[in-house]
Parts: structure tokens; C-alpha cells; sequence
């Protein structure tokens, strides 16, 4: 049976701790955690970028958060080892709750390989631009249409170009795109005058999804997600508000030069 789509994160984590989406998440210990801590500057390309990640593992199964650089102490990390689901879901830190939610319900139900999308093996551009395309062909926008980005990534970007999809690039630290477009640093604000929104998994972590997710509600505006972030929670929403979903749980594809996979979620297929 197909798990029914949350409410609100919130109600998620609530369905959780009453044992209505799983097993026990009193029972359920976190075994490994980590940061993983990226920086690249893909070929031919004049920005850089750095990637700051939580990861906990729960069986085999590994959730993730990422952060802003720095933006989680190591200690914080090793103090979630041996601790169960349930206490970390009240965790003080947003990501640390994040990822122990990801980790839990990608061990309770693992990701679906019906719509399975093998990024091939090569340079980190190439899986950067192979990953784009997966995550823009979820995207029900025609050209001309105007895409918000939330939580820039230059591949995307380059992918919306080449369709003639335009955008409003917006991250929370500014800066300016591959291209000199000024990044906005206000979602909400751009909200109005785009046809759909396409946004970071990242969203989960700085508290900045649920306003995107009451937009789309409330407008029917398209809401597509690219998750590494909370792959395993994201999906949860899908026909509840969120169009799709491109999850792409640990290992990222920026880590290995060889195949990697992203799993794609569509409303129709609700699950």
C-alpha cells in the first residue's frame, strides 16, 4: 500500500513518533554520522562552490542535510551516534532533525526504482549537466515560461536556458549566477510573478520549504524539488502540493566519478 502524502512537517514527524508510518522510531539508533565537506569548480566554469553535508545512518539506510559551510559542529554530529530516531526528532538543530527523519524513512521504505535515472560515469560537469537534465524534464513549464530557483545551481540553470525556460535565480546568500544574473535572496517575494518553482531540497533544513509548499497549495503553481537534502521526506509531499520530486540520496553524484542514481517521484504516481 502506497504511504499517504503528509500534511506538513509537522504532521509527518507526529505520524512517525505515533508509529503510523513505520517501525518504533524509539527502537530505531543511529549507528554512523558524519559531515561531508565539498568544494568544485567544475572545468570551463568561473564559480566555485562548497558543500557542507550531515549524513546518519540507520541500518542501511543514510539520511541527509545539508548546511550552510561550517554551518554544523563536528561534535554536534558525533553526539547523535547511538541515539534513537525519537530523540533526534527533537533535536535543537534543524538539520539534525532533518536527517534522522531522512534516514528513518528511507529505512522504513527505500527508494522506489520504477523511475530510476542512472547519471553516467564522467567528469564532475558532466554528471552535473546529466543530473540537471533528469531533474528539469520534471518541470511542466513550456518555453517561455518562468521558472523560480530556489537554491541556484548553475547546471540547472544551463539546462532551463537551452529549453528557453526562463528564471529568477534566488539564494539565500546572494551572489550572481554563471552568467552575471544577481541572485534574489527573497522567495516569497519573487513568488508572484513566476509560473512554477523549482527549489533545493536544502529548503528543508532552513526552515524555508513550507511557505513554498503553502504557495503551491494555494496557487496550484507547479513545485518541483531537486533532493539531496531530505530525498526520503520530500517524496512524502508529492500530491500534496509538490509536483515532483528528484531524489538523490547519499552518495551524491558530485562525489564519484562513476554512475550514480537519481530517483524521480511524480504527482500522478503518488507514492
Amino acid at each position: 500500500m502506497k504511504p499517504a502524502t503528509a500534511s506538513d512537517l509537522d504532521a509527518l514527524v507526529a505520524d512517525v513518533l505515533a508509529g503510523r508510518v513505520g517501525s518504533d522510531p524509539a527502537r530505531q539508533r543511529i549507528s554512523v554520522g558524519f559531515v561531508t565537506r565539498q568544494g568544485a569548480r567544475h572545468a570551463t566554469r568561473g564559480h566555485g562552490y562548497r558543500n557542507h553535508v550531515i549524513s546518519l545512518r540507520l541500518g542501511g539506510a543514510v539520511g541527509s542535510c545539508a548546511v550552510e559551510p561550517d554551518g554544523i559542529p563536528d561534535d554536534a554530529v558525533y553526539d547523535c551516534l547511538g541515539r534513537d530516531v525519537a530523540t533526534l526528532l527533537s533535536h535543537p538543530l534543524a538539520a539534525v532533525r532533518t536527517a534522522a527523519l531522512d534516514a528513518y524513512l528511507m529505512h522504513e521504505r527505500p527508494h522506489d526504482p520504477a523511475d530510476a535515472v542512472t547519471v553516467p560515469a564522467g567528469s564532475s560537469l558532466d554528471k552535473s549537466l546529466a543530473r540537471a537534465a533528469a531533474v528539469v524534464d520534471l518541470l511542466p513549464v513550456r518555453p517561455g515560461g518562468r521558472v523560480l530557483v530556489v537554491g541556484v545551481v548553475n547546471s540547472l540553470l544551463q539546462r532551463l536556458r537551452e529549453r528557453g525556460i526562463r528564471y529568477v535565480p534566488c539564494d539565500l546568500r546572494g551572489g550572481e549566477t554563471e552568467w552575471g544574473e544577481p541572485h534574489v535572496t527573497d522567495a516569497e517575494a519573487a513568488l508572484d510573478d513566476c509560473d512554477a518553482v523549482l527549489a533545493s531540497g536544502m529548503t528543508l533544513g532552513n526552515g524555508t520549504f513550507e511557505p513554498l509548499l503553502r504557495h503551491a497549495r494555494g496557487t496550484g503553481k507547479p513545485l518541483v524539488l531537486f533532493a539531496q537534502t531530505g530525498s526520503a521526506v520530500l517524496r512524502r509531499f508529492v500530491g500534496a502540493g509538490v509536483t515532483a520530486v528528484s531524489a538523490e540520496p547519499y552518495p551524491f553524484f558530485w562525489l564519484d566519478g562513476g554512475p550514480t542514481t537519481v530517483y524521480r517521484y511524480r504527482a500522478e504516481e503518488a507514492r
